[in-house]
């Protein structure tokens, strides 16, 4: 493990959930810091579209614009020693209408992106990619890495295209690369009124009473992975750069939608209104990834299982007046 490794950090897509828990984390500091040789946190730099509100009360240093943008990349990896690349811009249910963009953006941009890295010096990469739909139709459960990858969706291709110039970076041009297969990630500031996050907006929905609309009979099943565990996890990937490669990061337990909104009713305390609709096309009938990979080179493995975690997802939406 190289000292300082994580020191002065680059998130791209920063504003977004994950971003906004993961910047939090490393401006904190803490102990897996402490052991990289980081004492007092991190400083923090992020790469967005658009600012958001939060950034101007944690003094993180904000460059606007796209992984597009040649000169946003260059403004935005001067003088950092690592990068956490969260940026994307469509998600699963979007991405199969209009593939060029998805190509366009997210892999031409993730390779502007890994040049950017390599010209400026920086040491440590760690791509967040998606254990949910890189696999495709698995073959086994709990999902290795080493499982086949046949994603059914524009966005797991994508996914597994960039993860692929990781690799690539990582053996050829001396960039020190890793890539988390994350799971379902759900928790404190996940959108209620998206369309993706089914923790969240089943949530949200179950507060205020309004339909729950559930893909297919509500007998999928997901892996749900609490978003501080999430964090957890790339702290771990962004500090350790001896460790390389695809790492699956989930709870290792699959839930489908029926049991995950007996959950949430049992907490809420009454009956949700749910809605079944067709099933897509898109959804695999269950994904649960198998964490083994994380335990050994990461020293990693979730905490709060997903009855602790809803009780905290209803919590912060009830108190910071989202609904």
């Amino acid at each position: 493990m190289r000292e300082n490794v994580g020191r002065n950090v680059l998130v791209t897509g920063g504003c977004g959930f994950l971003g906004r828990n993961l910047m939090q984390r490393l401006l904190a500091g803490g102990q897996q810091f402490a052991a990289a040789g980081i004492s007092q946190g991190c400083r923090v730099r992020c790469l967005d579209l658009s600012r958001a509100p939060f950034l101007g009360e944690n003094g993180i240093d904000f460059v606007p614009g796209s992984i597009t943008d040649q000169c946003a990349l260059d403004a935005a990896v001067d003088g950092v020693d690592a990068v956490v690349h969260l940026a994307c811009n469509v998600i699963p249910k979007t991405s199969n209408a209009d593939p060029c963009l998805d190509i366009e953006t997210n892999i031409c941009g993730s390779v502007r992106l890994l040049d950017a890295c390599v010209r400026h010096g920086v040491r440590r990469f760690v791509f967040i990619s998606s254990g949910g739909t890189v696999y495709g139709i698995p073959r086994q459960i709990p999902i290795p890495e080493t499982h086949p990858n046949n994603p059914d969706c524009s966005y797991g291709i994508t996914k597994l295209s960039i993860e692929k110039y990781v690799g690539m970076y990582g053996r050829e041009r001396g960039l020190s690369t890793c890539t988390l297969r994350l799971a379902n990630p759900y928790g404190e500031y996940q959108r209620v009124k998206s369309a993706q996050g089914a923790v969240a907006v089943f949530c949200y929905k179950a507060i205020t009473g309004e339909p729950i609309e559930i893909w297919g009979d509500g007998n999928v099943v997901r892996d749900f992975v609490y978003v501080g565990d999430a964090v957890n996890a790339i702290v771990k990937a962004l500090v350790r750069d001896d460790v390389s490669g695809e790492i699956n990061i989930g709870s290792g337990k699959g839930t489908s939608m029926n049991e995950l909104l007996d959950m949430i009713d049992g907490i809420v305390g009454r009956r949700t209104i749910r809605k079944y609709m067709p099933g897509r096309v898109f959804d695999v009938p269950a994904n649960v990834l198998d964490i083994s990979k994380a335990r050994e080179l990461l020293g990693w493995e979730p905490a709060v299982m997903l009855p602790e975690g809803i009780k905290k997802t209803i919590s912060w939406i009830s108190r910071d007046g989202v609904v």
